[in-house]
């Protein structure tokens, strides 16, 4: 207390005087300490610590990353494919158990998380929206009005920021086409409905999106090819209905069981209303059939009509609606010829926009109507399992710019040209190539498809290729280092030292 009796001794009152100090600061203390405890267990006190750090964790990010809104199924798949492909990214989720489960996560790099809800202006400012490092905003909540929000809030925060969103309501992507700037509206059964019709017209062409995608199971070796006949649709919701439309297109005669009345406007041959049983299924032509969609919004349903359904007819092509991840084994241990998992759909989606936005032109080339494409897409996949065989297939790709490439631009500054063909050639030996394929340059706006080894690359091009992982880190320290593309180009080793530059200047001189 700052009392002593020294050198003189207290009186009586005095140290009466000295013990009510003492215990009155005793007292403050206390109640200070106590203040101080409380304000640590404060909500809102957290809840602005988290914010600070979130932030600050953000600011300390100094390389491209995506802002994450919405850590379900779709936001952690996707998370993960980003983090493997060596990009950032910040989540905001207003579920806090999912924020704490993606802070117990081992990712390559770390991943911020806030507990907020995204589609404030305030939380998007502090996921760093109008951040120079930040590429895109990708809104995934499963609530549709609140990704429209946080579309329309980043649009308005930062005019150029890319903006993906998921949508399956088609009022909601026309508003979210109107924002301006570029937009990507990614409807997962929309998308799944595309698979299939390719998968009926081009099975080749399906095999090779899968095992691009990295599906489980994915082979380039043996390819599904859903029949042609009758077909059963049980539960026309969203998917029921675009799979329905595809079906169709492709001369496929579909009967439909769905516990809802029918609307007006639907032109379907045979549907029948009630749920899905073996009455039903027998009036729906099951013993005729050659295939069977279970489309319905719950996983115990659908894994029920397939059980149901092949008891009928075990010889069914099945396609199954797997709802939650958390149900995957059960839907493993069906052994349905396709599962379509919208929020795996939706994110395989998303990721491939990220991370290999010129890979729909190499697509679309693919599947354009002209002669030959069923034997290019033949060769392209012959060439795939040569390069990459079973490794794990990476789409990279790369920006020929002075930050991301300075071997190349250095040697165009200085007048040389440099070939397709010399950046892919392997170090090692540079009469081979490494193990990768190009599938797209984009250059001055426009896109060469599977670029010849002839092809002469400017500044500013953007090159998509398919490679295993050594392949990648081949290229990329080809594209980063003199002496190595000066070899690749030459055949001729450039000297290091400067008495080697030095000896071989007078050589020459001589």
């Amino acid at each position: 207390t700052g009392f002593g009796e020294i050198p003189f001794a207290f009186s009586n009152a005095q140290r009466l005087w000295a013990i009510v100090c003492l215990y009155v600061s005793v007292v403050t203390w206390f109640y200070a300490l106590g203040s101080i405890v409380r304000l640590f267990q404060n909500v809102l006190f957290k809840r602005a610590v988290d914010e600070l750090r979130f932030a600050l964790s953000v600011n300390r990010i100094v390389s491209p990353f995506y802002i994450i809104c919405g850590f379900g199924d779709t936001g952690s798949v996707l998370v993960r494919g980003l983090n493997d492909a060596g990009l950032h990214a910040v989540v905001i989720d207003e579920n806090a158990e999912r924020i704490q489960a993606l802070k117990l996560r081992n990712y390559k790099t770390s991943v911020p998380g806030l507990t907020a809800d995204a589609s404030v202006p305030k939380h998007l400012l502090e996921a760093g929206v109008t951040n120079q490092y930040c590429k895109a905003v990708v809104a995934i909540t499963s609530n549709e009005d609140v990704n429209l929000k946080i579309s329309a809030v980043a649009r308005l925060l930062n005019p150029d920021i890319r903006i993906l969103t998921m949508s399956k309501v088609d009022v909601f992507e026309e508003t979210l086409a109107a924002l301006g700037g570029e937009v990507h509206i990614v409807d997962a059964f929309k998308t799944f409905a595309k698979v299939l019709g390719g998968c009926i017209n081009n099975p080749a062409f399906y095999a090779l999106n899968n095992w691009l995608v990295g599906d489980k199971g994915a082979t380039l070796e043996s390819y599904v090819h859903p029949p042609v006949g009758d077909w059963i649709i049980c539960g026309y919701g969203r998917m029921g209905m675009e799979a329905n439309h595809v079906l169709s297109m492709n001369g496929v005669k579909t009967a439909v069981i769905d516990p809802h009345s029918r609307k007006k406007e639907e032109e379907i041959e045979t549907y029948i209303e009630g749920g899905v049983n073996a009455n039903t299924l027998t009036q729906a032509g099951i013993e005729n059939a050659v295939g069977l969609l279970a489309a319905a919004n719950d996983d115990g349903q659908n894994l029920s009509v397939l059980l149901n359904a092949r008891s009928l007819n075990p010889n069914l092509f099945t396609i199954v609606r797997q709802n939650s991840h958390q149900n995957e084994l059960a839907f493993e241990k069906a052994n349905a010829d396709m599962i379509m998992q919208p929020t795996l759909v939706t994110a395989r989606k998303i990721l491939l926009l990220l991370i290999a936005p010129l890979l729909k032109h190499f697509f679309r080339y693919l599947l354009a109507e002209e002669p030959g494409r069923n034997v290019l897409i033949k060769h392209v996949i012959s060439t795939l399992q040569k390069k990459i065989g079973n490794k794990k297939p990476l789409l990279v790709t790369i920006e020929f710019t002075r930050e991301r490439s300075s071997a190349v631009i250095q040697c165009l500054d200085d007048g040389h040209d440099v070939l397709l063909g010399d950046v892919i050639s392997s170090p090692r030996n540079r009469d081979e190539d490494l193990d990768l394929m190009p599938f797209v340059i984009r250059s001055a706006g426009k896109e060469i498809v599977l670029p010849p080894n002839e092809y002469k690359i400017k500044a500013g091009d953007q090159l998509l290729f398919c490679g295993t992982a050594n392949a990648k880190q081949a290229l990329k320290a080809t594209i980063n280092n003199e002496y190595t593309l000066h070899y690749l180009r030459t055949g001729k080793y450039l000297q290091s030292s400067y008495f080697a530059q030095w000896f071989t200047r007078r050589l020459n001189n001589v």
